[in-house]
Formats: structure tokens, C-alpha cells, sequence
């Protein structure tokens, strides 16, 4: 079985089956497990900004246009004739789009098939371990693989008690302009024991105002903007302590701000979701136990 993955959380998804071998090709993006980095990489990204501000702009102006956001290298792909191909058709700024690789993929003889991974919640990406494993022949390892992860998301269920007021948390995925996460993410602060206001279980992501920050009152706020390492968020923290909302909140005045790794945690619906789960619910219900080891977080 010949695999190529343009798609981070299904790189991830296969090589936790055990099926690294199988991967023969895969999106710039994907780079965990670090074995799979020396896979010929398909995709490159037209985006070159280096602020959120300006890959923001660059990003508007791109969808505006009609144009795409990534670039796939169609000849190397055909040349790596693989037997499956997993993409995504969740969010067209995250990775290539699924149209443009349906089109490459009907030039091919044969045929590669194609698994789209469309997750909205948590749950979502427990079924998506059963569809990549289904696609590559690996049923019975998907079943372990899923009740593993199953398992671990509600013994940190376990943690959290329905007795103590619920915090309202603030999730940014974007920094300048602000964007609140969306799709499985408000249901994992749910779960967790916190309240979402910004935004419901399920939705996309979404732009939102200084005003709406601060209507919320968060009790905790988690910058996580979307690929960003903790040393990237880092360098743009002066763009939201400058901002009107900052110091009126009462997350920044009780100390209760992070900021997660969004490269590797909550932004990729794949196995380490559940990490980032466990962390939230360390953090919201104060049950150090529940954390995982070397959970990228820092206190701002």
C-alpha cells in the first residue's frame, strides 16, 4: 500500500496505526512524527507574510480573488503512484483543497482513492482513525487505536466535576484580527468544565470584535493561533497586550493567560487532541495529574 498524505492530523492518524512505511509522500505541513520528514513533500504554500496581520491580508486577498492559498506538484504526485490519498475539505486556508486534488487524482491510471477527513468535533476524529485505517487495510489496528484514544478522552471526563461554576475561557486561533476557534474546540473547553461564549461546538472558526472580547469576560483566555509555535505567539504578544480589550479582562488581571503550541496541539484534529484535552482539563479543574508530559504551554 502506497500512501501520500496532504493533510498534517491524517499523517499523524496513519503513522499512529503503526503505517509509517506506507506513506510515501506528503504535504509540507506534516512533520510529526519527525521519521516522516524525509517523505517527498507535494505542497508549498503562496503565502510569504511573516505577522498575522499581513498573512491575514494576504490570505483575503487570495480567497477574494478566487485563487489558491497552497500549490501541489502534480508530476511528482503521479510519479509516486499511490494507492490512497488523504486530504481534507474542512478548511480551504489550512491545506490544498479537496477539488484540486480530485482534479490531479482522475488524470491518474489507476485511480488513487481518496479519503476526506471532515472532522467538526472530537468524536469526528475518533471515526476518522476507523476511515484511514479502513482505507489502508489496517481495520483491526484502528479499532485499538480508537479505543485507546477513546478511553483516555473519559478517564479525563473523570476529572472534571459538575459542582463548581463553569469559567467562561476565551480560545483565540488568530491574533491579529482575533478569531475565536471553532469546530471541535468550543465542545473540548465544554467537556473540560468551561464555558464558550465566542463561539458553539461544531461552527467554523470566526472573526470577532473587541467588543464581543470583552462582552465575554473571559475568566481564562488560550492564545492558540493556527501553526504557530510558542516561540512564533511570542513575538506577536505585544500586538494583543496593545490592544483595546487587553487589561479590562479578567483572565489578564487574575493572571489566567497561556499560550499552547497550535502547530502541534487543538489546531490538528488528530490523536494528540486528546492531549490537548487532558491539558484542558488540567488546567480549568486544577488536576495536575491529568497532564500530559511536555505539554507545549506557557504562562503569559
Amino acid at each position: 500500500m502506497r500512501v501520500v498524505s496532504l493533510l498534517p492530523s491524517a499523517t499523524e492518524l496513519l503513522c499512529a496505526l503503526g503505517a509509517e512505511a506506507m506513506l510515501v509522500g506528503r504535504s509540507h505541513e506534516c512533520d510529526h512524527p519527525p521519521e516522516v520528514r524525509d517523505r517527498p513533500v507535494l505542497t508549498a504554500q503562496r503565502t510569504n507574510a511573516a505577522t498575522s496581520a499581513a498573512i491575514d491580508e494576504q490570505v483575503r486577498s487570495t480567497m477574494e480573488s478566487g485563487g489558491s492559498l497552497y500549490t501541489l506538484d502534480e508530476d511528482r504526485l503521479r510519479s509516486l503512484e499511490p494507492d490512497v490519498i488523504l486530504t481534507q475539505d474542512l478548511c480551504e486556508v489550512c491545506s490544498i483543497d479537496l477539488a484540486s486534488v480530485n482534479r490531479v487524482a482522475a488524470t491518474m491510471d489507476p485511480a488513487p482513492k481518496i479519503v476526506n477527513l471532515d472532522p467538526k468535533t472530537i468524536f469526528d476524529v475518533f471515526d476518522d482513525v476507523l476511515k484511514v485505517a479502513r482505507a489502508v487495510g489496517l481495520e483491526a489496528e484502528g479499532d485499538r487505536k480508537m479505543v485507546e484514544l477513546r478511553g483516555r478522552y473519559w478517564e479525563a471526563i473523570d476529572y472534571v466535576t459538575p459542582y463548581i461554576r463553569q469559567p467562561e475561557v476565551a480560545f483565540l486561533e488568530w491574533l491579529d484580527p482575533p478569531f475565536s476557534g471553532g469546530h471541535w474546540t468550543p465542545g473540548l473547553i465544554e467537556a473540560a468544565g468551561g464555558r464558550h461564549s465566542l463561539n458553539a461546538a461544531g461552527r467554523p472558526s470566526r472573526q470577532v470584535t473587541p467588543e464581543e472580547i470583552v462582552e465575554s469576560m473571559p475568566d481564562r483566555l488560550i492564545l492558540c493561533p493556527c501553526g504557530f509555535d510558542l516561540a512564533r505567539i511570542e513575538a506577536e504578544l505585544d500586538t494583543v497586550r496593545n490592544s483595546s480589550w487587553w487589561k479590562v479582562l479578567p483572565a489578564v488581571q487574575e493572571g489566567r493567560v497561556v499560550m499552547v503550541d497550535g502547530n502541534e496541539m487543538f489546531n490538528r484534529p488528530g490523536p494528540r487532541l486528546v492531549d490537548a484535552f487532558c491539558w484542558l482539563v488540567s488546567w480549568i479543574q486544577d488536576r495536575p495529574e491529568v497532564l500530559p508530559p511536555d505539554f507545549p504551554v506557557r504562562v503569559v
